[in-house]
């Protein structure tokens, strides 16, 4: 029965956060490359972040679905992070002569 021994007064246990983080490397081939993607509703929120290195030739760019949000451009020896909403998938588009990293943490509500 609700509201009775249940817990805060209901039927159901309050859900539970959890963080996730994905960090990797990106080398630049000119072309856009998806470096992360999740089924629509798994997370809530991410922040994503690139660093471009010092040495590399060019910016480079990344974009969080759905909605197309804009991380960077980066220029070399900068780092961006952008956080955005209900991320679906994060693709980095990096010119020949670019390298870095990019790091995501992302934010999941699990009922228990």
């Amino acid at each position: 029965m609700c509201n009775s021994n249940g817990f805060n007064g209901s039927c159901c246990p309050p859900a539970q956060m959890f963080q996730e983080k994905i960090c990797g490397n990106f080398n630049g081939t000119g072309a856009a490359q998806i470096v992360w993607t999740a089924p629509a509703g798994d997370y809530f929120e991410g922040t994503f972040q690139i660093f471009n290195s010092a040495s590399s030739t060019g910016p480079v760019t990344g974009t969080i679905n759905p909605g197309a949000v804009a991380v960077g451009p980066v220029p070399p020896g900068s780092t961006f992070s952008v956080a955005a909403t209900n991320p679906t998938d994060f693709t980095i588009t990096a010119p020949i002569g670019t390298s870095g990293t990019y790091c995501i943490t992302l934010y999941k509500r699990v009922l228990a």
